[in-house]
């Protein structure tokens, strides 16, 4: 019985150090992985038709809900940033407030979650379901590079599409917290537009846009890869298609802080 308990009591203290290691092992496998497919970007045959599909089912299809949560994010915004405003009769600066902090910080990580949960999710999935139903097999068996046919496009696509959507997803919510702030809370639309036009810089939109190009490289790559390695059927499927969602959402998280910290050292 005394050998049971010092046995269960060091299996306690070692199974953290067990799931650390296979948690580096596993993000070394993803960066192995990643690393060969660097050559595939610039080898033919180059997939162009492939790539226009992913960016209309990626991109695309995505746009209905950026447009819906850029609405309300700028409304929200634009009503809560009114009550700290209003409290020191500074109103007239929210423009440029509430500009920035959509295209710097909200648009871009908005809308990589918006794609997260309706692109990023799919991508995994599907993927898996070809894996465990022997489809990728089946592929490389005609000779056919599967990374390529099946994973390059879809980085491809997501990378570029991101930046179009932070975009749009910009636009839409600045138009809407504008409508909000001025035709609801009453701020004065001359200096609303005054505060933008006077303090407003490209970078204050360039960040934002260079922060989509990595969110979309990182999340695609994770997605295409869980998927890609899925094993154990419709369970195994489940397993990836839920953490390529995870660990694609606390990526971005990561990754803008520490863009942020990057543009704030270069003082972007």
């Amino acid at each position: 019985m005394a050998v049971g308990i010092v046995e269960n009591f060091f299996g306690w203290i070692g199974r953290p150090f067990l799931q650390l290691y296979r948690s580096i092992s596993d993000f070394g496998r993803f960066v192995e992985f990643q690393i060969g497919l660097i050559p595939l970007y610039f080898k033919p045959p180059y997939r162009i038709r492939e790539f226009f599909l992913q960016v209309d089912g990626i991109g695309i299809g995505t746009l209905g809900v950026i447009l819906l949560t850029a609405l309300f994010t700028g409304m929200v915004e634009a009503i809560q940033l009114y009550h700290g405003f209003h409290r020191f009769n500074a109103e007239n600066f929210m423009g440029y407030t509430i500009f920035v902090s959509i295209s710097r910080e909200l648009g871009p990580v908005f809308a990589a979650l918006m794609l997260t949960s309706r692109a990023i999710s799919a991508m995994a999935a599907e993927l898996g379901t070809m894996r465990v139903t022997e489809q990728i097999d089946a592929i490389e068996t005609l000779a056919v590079d599967s990374k390529k046919y099946l994973i390059i496009p879809r980085i491809l696509a997501t990378t570029i599409s991101l930046p179009l959507l932070v975009i749009t997803f910009d636009f839409i919510g600045n138009i809407s917290a504008y409508l909000i702030s001025t035709e609801a809370l009453g701020v004065n639309p001359v200096s609303y537009q005054n505060t933008i036009q006077q303090y407003l810089e490209f970078a204050d939109i360039g960040t934002g846009v260079l922060k989509a190009f990595v969110f979309g490289f990182l999340i695609s790559s994770i997605g295409t890869y869980l998927g890609y390695i899925a094993r154990g059927g419709a369970r195994g499927v489940g397993r990836a298609t839920t953490a390529a969602v995870v660990y694609s959402a606390i990526t971005i998280f990561a990754a803008n802080y520490f863009l942020s910290s990057l543009f704030l050292f270069l003082d972007w």
